[in-house]
C-alpha cells in the first residue's frame, strides 16, 4: 500500500484560499518536529536551506510529521531537480522553492516534482511509493494532491509577479521577508519604504489574480498573525525551532533576573 494514499488536505485546502498555520524546522532531532506535529500545526517545513539536516533526517523528521497526521513540506537549498527528487522519494507531501525569481524557476520546480509526461523527474522505488508496491497510486497521488510553493524572496521576483502567478499548478507563495528586503539593500529593515511599497505590489497581485500567499513570521509573536491575516495571508508560517526555544528562555531568565532586584 501506498504512503500517500490518503487525501491530502492541504492541498484542497490552499485551492480554496483557507487559512493554515504552519512552523519551521531546522534542528534534526525527532523530537522537535513530533512536538510541533503534535501541538497541531496544519503542516511543518523541515528547512534545509538554512539549517545542517541532511537527507536523512529529512526523512526521519518527514516521517515523524506525516505519521502525526500533519502535512510534510521541505524548503530547499536552491531550485535543484535531484534534491526535489529525493526530498519527494521521501515522501514531501510537497515543496518550498526558495529564490523563485521568474516563471522559469517556477516551470522548473514543478517539472522536477512530476514524472513524464507532465515533468521531468527520474523514477525510483523509495519510502513515497511505498518501497515500490504502491508506485501506482502513489503516481495517482503525486498529480492531485502534490504541493508546490514558490517563496517571493526577491525584489525580481516582486517585478515578475503577474508571470509568475500565471504557471498552472502552483498551489501558493510564502515571502522571505530577510531576504527580499536584503535584495533592496535594507536587510531587515521591514519599516522602510521600500519594503512596504513591496508588500504592498504582492498583496495588490495576489488579490487580483486570487492566489493564495503567505509570510514567515520569523518572531513567535501571536499578534503577527493577526496582523498578516488582515493582510490577506492565508499561509502562515508560525516562527520556527531555534526562535521558540531562544525567546522562551530568555523570557524566563529575564523574569528570574527582574525577581532578584
Amino acid at each position: 500500500m501506498a504512503l500517500k494514499k490518503s487525501k491530502n488536505t492541504l492541498k484542497a485546502q490552499l485551492a480554496a484560499n483557507e487559512i493554515t498555520l504552519g512552523s519551521w524546522i531546522t534542528l534534526a532531532h525527532p523530537a522537535i518536529a513530533e512536538i510541533a506535529a503534535k501541538a497541531g500545526f496544519d503542516w511543518l517545513v523541515v528547512d534545509l536551506e538554512h539549517s545542517v539536516i541532511t537527507i536523512q533526517e529529512a526523512e526521519n523528521l518527514i516521517r515523524i510529521i506525516s505519521m502525526a497526521g500533519v502535512s510534510p513540506l521541505v524548503r530547499l537549498t536552491s531550485n535543484d531537480q535531484n534534491q526535489i527528487k529525493r526530498v519527494m522519494d521521501a515522501g514531501a507531501t510537497g515543496i518550498i522553492v526558495p529564490m523563485v525569481n521568474s516563471p522559469e524557476d517556477a516551470h522548473k520546480a514543478l517539472e522536477a516534482v512530476r514524472y513524464p509526461p507532465n515533468g521531468k523527474r527520474g523514477v525510483g522505488l523509495a519510502r513515497a511509493q511505498g518501497y515500490g508496491s504502491g508506485f501506482d497510486s502513489y503516481k495517482k497521488w503525486l498529480e492531485e494532491e502534490s504541493v508546490i510553493i514558490v517563496q517571493i524572496e526577491h525584489i525580481d521576483a516582486v517585478n515578475n509577479l503577474e508571470a509568475i502567478f500565471a504557471v498552472d499548478n502552483i498551489d501558493a507563495f510564502i515571502i522571505g521577508p530577510y531576504d527580499l528586503s536584503a535584495s533592496m539593500g535594507i536587510p531587515g529593515e521591514f519599516t522602510h519604504p521600500k519594503f512596504i511599497d513591496a508588500m504592498k505590489r504582492i498583496k495588490a497581485v495576489a488579490k487580483d489574480m486570487n492566489m493564495t500567499g503567505g509570510i514567515h513570521i520569523i518572531e513567535p509573536d501571536p499578534k503577527q498573525l493577526e496582523v498578516h491575516l488582515e493582510d490577506g495571508f492565508h499561509f502562515l508560517a508560525y516562527s520556527l525551532d531555534i526562535r521558540m526555544i531562544d525567546v522562551a528562555c530568555r523570557a524566563g531568565l529575564n523574569y528570574f533576573s527582574e525577581m532578584k532586584k
